[in-house]
């Protein structure tokens, strides 16, 4: 997973704060656990952030690090508590919208909440306001928000079902909430 999060955070480096990544890392964590969802978001970064065209620092690394963790944890804290994702019917109905609209609501909190984060960051390294950080910033968390709404609105429920198939770590308790 955290190989196809790097890739379609390459694939994706022209379109500004729409990444597929945040999806990836909430589904591995829904489907393996939040130790290892949490990883996936830690592990991507250390990469992606590394080897950026857009430059290296440190304490922003950090943050986003610790800000893609978040959806690795909060992933697999949606599991254990139940929230389901719909069945396994590829039908459009009421399930899958039903499931789709909770997702696409704790995809945007949680990407409101890594936003928030992060220009926070921002802020504090690079000096200046916070509020004039997080005014500047609004096209962009906007964008990043919007798109994570509709990435796990549209396919996440799909997704977590695709993974749970390739994946041998499904357990009893997994299974009990398809």
């Amino acid at each position: 997973m955290t190989s196809l999060c790097i890739s379609t955070n390459y694939l994706l480096i022209g379109i500004p704060n729409v990444k597929i990544m945040d999806l990836l890392v909430f589904v591995s964590g829904y489907t393996m656990g939040s130790l290892i969802g949490a990883a996936v978001g830690v592990l991507t970064w250390l990469v992606y952030g590394t080897i950026n065209p857009y430059g290296f620092n440190l304490p922003t690394l950090i943050a986003t690090s610790t800000g893609e963790s978040i959806y690795g944890i909060v992933g697999g804290i949606s599991m254990k508590l139940g929230l389901r994702v719909g069945s396994n019917s590829p039908r459009i109905g009421g399930e899958f919208l039903t499931s789709g609209l909770k997702l696409g609501i704790l995809g945007f909190l949680l990407t409101f909440t890594y936003d928030l984060l992060t220009n926070v960051v921002t802020a504090l390294v690079f000096g200046g306001s916070l509020i004039l950080w997080i005014i500047q910033g609004i096209p962009f968390t906007v964008t990043h928000e919007v798109s994570n709404f509709l990435f796990f609105f549209i396919s996440g429920g799909p997704l977590i079902r695709i993974v749970r198939g390739l994946t041998s770590i499904e357990s009893e308790e997994v299974k009990s909430h398809q």
